[in-house]
């Protein structure tokens, strides 16, 4: 029995061992948190309408469940020649270990920007959320304030944007702020430094984006890039200030430390794992391969990194190594024909709108009150069947 390594406890890295141990291989799956965080149902945070807890799954117990082995360590350095991963435990220890096989799916991390501490991203840390709603609050028991809304971009690898959850938190809080009765105490301020964000979505439904922010009041400063972040605002490049009581920012994702400073992998100008289409690492003769944020992934113009790919990238791997076992080599798939943009936003109460981006179209579905109830429903069969109480939906485990 092969023994594969999977680096990582996030949406990808779960599914790969999920796929992994379901060919009967020996996985192990290592990250450095005990649980994985359900970054999509996050959202709900900041309008209490979700607490810590509920947006959790203990990795332990996920592992049981799912017959692979979890490791709570911290990855220190990937040594591919030798087939060994270093580690390092909460006590101080170090140890290495082997595999036969190697899944790198431990993501990447958030561009660095002046003043970056002054901010709180919807994709960063667990305890950023709960900032956010903390300060939230604190400006409504104030009587208002302004709240900024931005993200930022990567020029040497733009799949790495994460404009999606922003959106999200911006349509959440304004529809909480008017479900409060307080939404005229608020100026609520939406800013990017490109020139269109959310084009990748489609032209037309950048556009409709746009429209509904005037629609609800939303101001927006697009195509200026930020200079730096202070306590009470941004400033950008030209010279102008937008005062901030709350910034929600989330920077674009950077290749991890652990692949540029400590191991032998071929990585992208940013920093990402270069990968051909079955998802292998070059170089490694099959022992080595990587998914989801991690990756260096090919395909449109448009193409990003989303849970959804993560999760099938994981899937393809299980099949590709099973097949090279079995020398079936000329079978092995190809991600690429999965690279898509599949993304239900949710907009509070007022319900959800899908986005789906294909080789072929771009589609834009508003969904009116169900929307909301269907990101919902999408938790509760995520949480459940990840840890094995209902059947999995083939398609359905990623948003």
């Amino acid at each position: 029995m092969e023994k594969v390594l999977v680096l990582g406890g996030g949406i990808g890295g779960v599914e790969t061992a999920f796929a992994h141990s379901a060919k009967a291989f020996d996985v192990e799956l290592i990250s450095d948190k005990d649980y994985l965080y359900i970054y999509p149902i996050s959202i709900w945070i900041p309008t209490k309408e979700a607490d810590f807890e509920d947006v959790i799954l203990p990795l332990e117990e996920i592992a049981k469940r799912n017959n692979f082995k979890f490791t709570k360590a911290k990855v220190k350095e990937i040594r591919s020649k030798e087939k060994k991963v270093i580690v390092e435990y909460d006590d101080g220890r170090i140890e290495e270990k082997t595999y036969d096989r190697l899944v790198v799916a431990m993501g990447g991390v958030k561009k660095k920007h002046p003043g970056i501490e002054y901010t709180y991203s919807t994709c960063g840390s667990p305890e950023e959320m709960l900032a956010i709603r903390d300060k939230l609050h604190e400006l409504i028991e104030k009587g208002g304030g302004t709240i900024a809304f931005g993200f930022g971009g990567n020029p040497k690898d733009p799949t790495g944007v994460r404009g999606g959850p922003v959106f999200e938190e911006l349509f959440n809080i304004h529809f909480y702020l008017k479900k409060l009765g307080v939404r005229d105490k608020f100026k609520l301020v939406f800013f990017a430094p490109m020139k269109k964000p959310g084009q990748r979505l489609g032209e037309k439904n950048a556009e409709k984006m746009y429209d509904f922010f005037k629609k609800i009041d939303v101001s927006y400063k697009i195509g200026v890039k930020i200079k730096e972040f202070q306590p009470d605002g941004i400033v950008f490049e030209d010279g102008e200030k937008i005062q901030s009581d709350l910034t929600i920012f989330t920077p674009a994702i950077d290749g991890h430390p652990v692949y540029k400073n400590a191991s032998d992998l071929p990585l992208n100008e940013a920093g990402f794992i270069k990968i051909d289409k079955y998802c292998a690492v070059p170089g490694t003769d099959f022992t080595v391969w990587a998914v989801g944020d991690a990756a260096a992934i090919d395909g449109p113009q448009w193409r990003a990194k989303q849970g959804h790919l993560a999760e099938v990238m994981g899937r393809i791997v299980a099949r590709n190594i099973e097949k090279l076992i079995k020398g079936k080599a000329s079978q092995m798939e190809s991600y690429l024909p999965h690279v898509h943009i599949v993304c239900l936003m949710d907009m509070g109460p007022w319900g959800g709108t899908l986005f789906m981006r294909t080789h072929k179209r771009a589609l834009m579905i508003p969904l009116p009150k169900i929307g909301h109830y269907l990101k919902k429903l999408w938790g509760w069969y995520y949480k459940n069947s990840k840890l094995g109480k209902i059947p999995r939906i083939p398609g359905f485990d990623a948003p």
